[in-house]
């Protein structure tokens, strides 16, 4: 039988005229993972600081097993300002004292992307006062990981960390033996981590067994039940089940809810977007040309990001763009927007930016446009625009759309000022709906936002018909909302995935498992933890890059053969089309093998 760990006795928790806890009760036993939702306000983080006795309730009583080992990440971490990130993560420990214990070797890398922490000007050794709010949360988690407990509670863990991060750590809490309870708002990390939910919903807080997607389930099929009318029957839960149930196979390999009841239930829903017709909608809106990028260079200041760059933005693609931190997926959206903004004038350091003329482009920043913060919601979003036409017939006032995005009759009136980052965020997305743009720039839409307006967001976007660039670390957005994913894997090049987010991770596993082995067999190290380079080590090493470069060689002559017989056959477009196939196949093989050798010989300097 389970050890009850922590529980929650008929909590109340009142603020000002409003109870966000009413006479809840509940518990947290030895192997619970528990992901929180709810909409942001309702009271998630209030109930896991009552949970960690960082708050006291008003009424009721929390109490704890005796000797628990409670750790707790908070939205604002206790560091030391005037420490270094070794002192705080590691305790000062030696290199080969730490680095000879895998356990810590592998969170470093996890969080940080290397031992080395690439991005931090000192490594181990960087100070913390002047770093940023993401990397503190980022040595904040790592300092608690390191630690053993029983119990772990995280607020919005997944703040500040890329894809790649996240899927570290969804694997790191699938293998630890404590348990868990963690608010946030990324849906595919509650599907990997979480066996049970809290609902937080208007001072209750419900239960349901499972992950998010038999939340989602429980929550449409208890909907069913309760309604007494089609109209209440069809509604958001529904629609996103069904994308659930038809979307990535990840999401149903390991169901516990019930397939056939599920299937029953969205068996008369649509498909989450009619792409022909949207695609139909977007031309007649775009024309043919909307952005086109004709080799391209972006830079950085002095950091080259993106080199020769060919690429179009179509009329209707929807366009996921991922990439590692520094690679040029702002950069090269910022170079887009310029092009726009100054109708050609402005372009990137080489290259040509052409623009359609029908385009009316919208760009969601990550940084918060400012507000007056006298001006009410209703009023700044009727500023734009009275009415909005979505597309496909939908024409929304300016009030309904604020109700869709959680803003209530009585928040329409509310001071922007009095706003919280969530809702400033999602007020500055309903200003540019309501521009009626026909091309969206994305730039971490979903940052600050709750799961109930993420699921809004998503469905307003399934019906919009329009270009659309998206980047985002949240995968399940992604894979939601898009219909391919472009890469940016840091050698100044963009590819595009065909097995989208589970691609991407493939490759930097690879890239790092490259660098590995390169580095390994660049250096040996010695028993004492020399790292001295070895002669017949660097021979391997060497061998093997003039191995790629003799690929390289055949694979560029191939290429020329290529080229010569598109030539040859200009006027057979199914032999044109067949020959441009092949040659994108040796394209895209060569440039897999000069990152390798690019690896390889940064291993051998």
């Amino acid at each position: 039988m389970a050890v009850n760990l922590a529980t929650i006795e008929s909590v109340t928790k009142v603020y000002g005229t409003r109870a966000l806890l009413d006479g809840v009760s509940l518990g947290v036993s030895e192997g619970d993972r528990i992901g929180v939702v709810g909409r942001n306000g309702d009271g998630k983080t209030t109930l896991i600081r009552l949970l960690a006795l960082l708050e006291e309730p008003d009424s009721g009583r929390i109490t704890h097993s005796g000797g628990l080992q409670l750790a707790v990440l908070t939205q604002h971490d206790s560091l030391d300002p005037a420490a270094t990130i070794r002192h705080e993560v590691i305790a000062d420990r030696a290199d080969h004292e730490w680095l000879g214990d895998a356990r810590i070797r592998d969170i470093i890398q996890g969080l940080f992307g290397g031992l080395d922490l690439p991005g931090f000007a000192d490594g181990l050794d960087t100070v913390i006062g002047p770093l940023s709010g993401g990397e503190r949360r980022r040595i904040a988690l790592a300092k608690l990981l390191l630690g053993e407990h029983d119990l772990v509670v995280l607020d919005e863990p997944t703040n500040h960390l890329d894809v790649e991060g996240i899927a570290w750590l969804a694997q790191h809490l699938q293998n630890r033996r404590s348990a868990l309870v963690c608010v946030t708002h990324d849906r595919w990390f509650l599907d990997q981590v979480c066996t049970r939910m809290w609902d937080v919903q208007r001072g209750e807080v419900r239960e349901y067994e499972g992950g998010y997607s038999d939340y989602v389930f429980a929550r449409a099929e208890r909907s069913r039940i309760e309604a007494t009318e089609e109209q209440k029957r069809q509604n958001l839960a529904r629609k996103e089940l069904a994308w659930l149930r038809r979307g990535a196979p990840a999401r149903t390999s390991k169901p516990r809810y019930r397939i056939e009841a599920a299937n029953a239930l969205i068996a008369d829903v649509p498909d989450p977007r009619d792409k022909s017709e949207l695609m139909k909608f977007a031309n007649a809106r775009l024309g043919r040309t909307v952005f086109e990028l004709e080799n391209v260079t972006v830079k950085a200041g002095p950091k080259l990001l993106l080199e020769q760059l060919t690429w179009n933005l179509g009329p209707g693609d929807r366009i996921g763009l991922l990439g590692v931190n520094g690679a040029g997926k702002t950069s090269l959206l910022r170079a887009m927007q310029a092009a726009y903004d100054s109708q050609g004038d402005v372009q990137p350091a080489s290259g040509v930016i052409k623009v359609g003329k029908t385009v009316r482009l919208a760009y969601l920043s990550q940084e918060i446009a400012e507000l007056d913060p006298t001006t009410r919601v209703l009023q700044a979003v009727e500023q734009i625009r009275g009415r909005v036409d979505l597309g496909k017939g939908r024409e929304m006032s300016a009030g309904q759309l604020c109700e869709q995005f959680g803003f209530g009759k009585d928040k329409q009136w509310t001071p922007v000022g009095d706003l919280s980052g969530g809702e400033r965020r999602r007020l500055q997305l309903l200003r540019l709906l309501m521009d009626e743009p026909n091309v969206l720039f994305l730039d971490e839409p979903t940052n600050d936002l709750d799961i109930e307006t993420l699921n809004q967001l998503e469905d307003l976007l399934d019906g919009w018909p329009g270009s659309m660039i998206v980047i985002s670390h949240d995968r399940f957005f992604i894979e939601r909302t898009t219909d391919t994913v472009q890469a940016l894997l840091g050698d100044k090049r963009m590819r595009m995935l065909p097995n989208g987010v589970d691609e991407y991770l493939q490759r930097r596993a690879a890239v790092a498992a490259a660098v590995g082995a390169a580095a390994t067999a660049a250096s040996g190290v010695s028993a004492a933890g020399s790292t001295a380079k070895s002669a017949g080590d660097l021979r391997a090493a060497k061998k093997e890059l003039q191995r790629i470069e003799r690929q390289i060689a055949k694979l560029d002559q191939q290429e020329a053969k290529l080229h010569a017989q598109l030539a040859e056959h200009a006027a057979d477009f199914s032999k044109v089309a067949e020959l441009d196939g092949q040659l994108r196949k040796v394209r895209e093989e060569k440039e897999e093998l000069e990152f390798s050798w690019l690896e390889l010989a940064e291993g051998t300097e």
